[in-house]
C-alpha cells in the first residue's frame, strides 16, 4: 500500500513538471520535454499518454519546412479543458478577465468601483455581477471555471480568500469564499497585489538569469505602499511574500495614517501623504481615501519647476521609503529593488530621498547601493503574476482529478 502510494505521487509531480515545460516553453516534442524535465523517455511516454486520454493536452504534427522527413508531433494544453477569471482590484476600478487554460485571454473589460467604506456588501454583489457578465459575453457554463483569481491591495489571509485589511475597506474583511458559495464551484484564491508582482519579476529573472539569481524585492507606490519579496531557496523553488511593509514604523507618533496608526511609511509616501505634505496640511488630519493621479501630477510639476514645498514632499516620501528598504535589507540580504506602480512617474523626485534614506543603513555603506530599477508596466505584472499561480494550481488539480479518473 505504502509502495503504490509512493509511486502514484511520483507520478503526479512527473505530470506536474510535464506540464509546467509545457506551460514556460510553448508547444514541445517529446524528446524536448525530455530535456526541459531530466525524465526518462518512457516516462515521458506514460505521462502524455495518461494527460492525453484525461483530455488535458493534446498533440498535433508539423511537417518540417522542407517538406521531407517525418513531421513533428508536438504536446500542448488543450485550451478548452477549463477556464480561468483573474479578478484585479485597484484603487480606482475592478478588471474582469477571461483565459483559458493555455493561458490565452479570451475577455476583458473593467469597471469602476465605489470608495465608501460602509459598501462592502455591495461590492461584493458587483464581484457576482462582473464574474456573471464575463462569462454571458463568451456564452460560457459556469461549471467550465476552474478557478477564480482574485487580487487587491492590503492584507490577505495566509491560507484562505479572505481580505482582511484593505485601504478602501479597512477592518471590514470580505471572505470571497463564503460571497462566491455556493454560485460558483470553481477554487477561489486570493492573492496580495504586490505580492503577484513580485512572483512575475521573479519569474522573468529565472528566464533570463536562471544560474545568477538569488532574490529580489518589488515595492509599489500609489495610494498605498505594498511590497513583494521573491527568494529562490536551496531547492531551486521560489518563495514570495509580501510583508506589511507600508505600515512599518518609519516616525513613532508621527503622520496619521490610513490604517489607525501614526508614522507609518504610507503615512509618508502614499499618494494622501505627499499631498497633505505639499499643502501643509496638519500630520494628523483624517487621510483622503482616494487622491487622483491627477492631484499628484500637478504637485510634481510645481516640484520640478522649483516649488519648495511640492519638492519637500516627494523628498519626505523617498526619505521614508528608503529607510524601510534599507531595514529590509538589514534583516535579509542585499537584492536588486524594483519599482513599480503608479508612483514610477514621480520617481526622478523621489530617488535622491530614497537614495538618502538606504544609505543610512550599515549594511548598504558596507556593500553598496542595491541596483535599484523602474518597472513601469505594474498592471501587466500583477496579470502575469495570477496565471503564474492560478494557472499552476489548476496544473496540480488537473493531474490528481485527471488521472484518477483515468485510472
Amino acid at each position: 500500500m505504502l509502495t503504490k502510494s509512493s509511486t502514484e505521487l511520483v507520478r503526479q509531480r512527473n505530470s506536474v513538471l510535464v506540464l509546467a515545460a509545457l506551460r514556460r516553453h510553448g508547444a514541445l516534442a517529446h524528446t524536448e520535454i525530455a530535456d526541459f524535465t531530466k525524465l526518462s523517455s518512457a516516462t515521458i511516454s506514460a505521462i502524455t499518454a495518461d494527460l492525453e486520454k484525461a483530455q488535458i493536452i493534446e498533440k498535433s504534427e508539423h511537417q518540417a519546412a522542407s517538406g521531407r522527413g517525418r513531421p513533428r508531433v508536438l504536446f500542448r494544453q488543450r485550451r478548452d479543458c477549463g477556464y480561468l477569471v483573474v479578478v484585479i482590484i485597484s484603487s480606482d476600478g475592478v478588471q474582469y478577465s477571461l483565459v483559458d487554460y493555455a493561458g490565452k485571454l479570451i475577455d476583458r473589460f473593467s469597471e469602476e468601483r465605489s470608495h465608501d467604506p460602509t459598501g462592502a456588501e455591495r461590492f461584493v454583489a458587483s464581484i457576482k455581477e462582473g464574474l456573471l457578465r464575463i462569462l454571458s459575453r463568451s456564452k460560457l457554463p459556469q461549471e467550465k471555471v476552474l478557478l477564480i483569481s482574485i487580487s487587491s491591495k492590503g492584507l490577505v489571509h495566509p491560507t484562505e480568500p479572505v481580505l482582511v485589511w484593505s485601504p478602501i475597506f479597512g477592518s471590514n474583511q470580505i471572505d470571497f469564499e463564503s460571497a462566491l458559495r455556493p454560485d460558483w464551484q470553481a477554487r477561489i484564491l486570493l492573492g496580495n497585489e504586490t505580492q503577484l508582482v513580485a512572483a512575475a519579476l521573479g519569474a522573468h529573472e529565472e528566464n533570463t538569469r536562471p544560474t545568477d539569481f538569488r532574490a529580489l524585492a518589488a515595492l509599489s507606490l500609489g495610494h498605498s505602499i505594498g511590497l513583494g519579496i521573491v527568494r529562490r531557496t536551496g531547492q531551486g523553488e521560489r518563495e514570495i511574500s509580501a510583508p506589511n511593509f507600508g505600515h512599518m514604523l518609519h516616525m513613532p507618533n508621527g503622520g496619521l495614517c490610513r490604517c489607525g496608526s501614526r508614522g507609518c511609511i504610507e503615512a509618508y509616501a502614499g499618494f494622501y501623504a505627499i499631498l497633505r505634505m505639499a499643502f501643509e496640511v496638519p500630520l494628523d488630519t483624517i487621510p483622503a481615501k482616494f487622491v487622483p493621479v491627477a492631484e499628484l501630477d500637478k504637485i510634481a510639476a510645481q516640484a520640478r519647476h522649483g516649488h519648495r514645498m511640492s519638492a519637500f514632499a516627494f523628498r519626505q516620501a523617498g526619505i521614508a521609503l528608503g529607510n524601510g528598504l534599507s531595514r529590509l535589507l538589514s534583516l535579509t540580504e542585499r537584492m536588486p529593488i524594483a519599482i513599480t506602480g503608479p508612483g514610477t512617474r514621480y520617481y526622478d523626485l523621489l530617488r535622491q530621498g530614497i537614495e538618502d534614506g538606504l544609505g543610512q543603513a550599515h549594511v548598504v555603506r558596507m556593500e553598496g547601493m542595491p541596483e535599484i530599477r523602474v518597472a513601469p508596466d505594474e498592471s501587466i505584472l500583477v496579470f502575469e503574476g495570477h496565471l503564474d499561480r492560478a494557472l499552476s494550481v489548476i496544473d496540480q488539480e488537473l493531474v490528481l482529478s485527471g488521472i484518477q479518473e483515468a485510472d
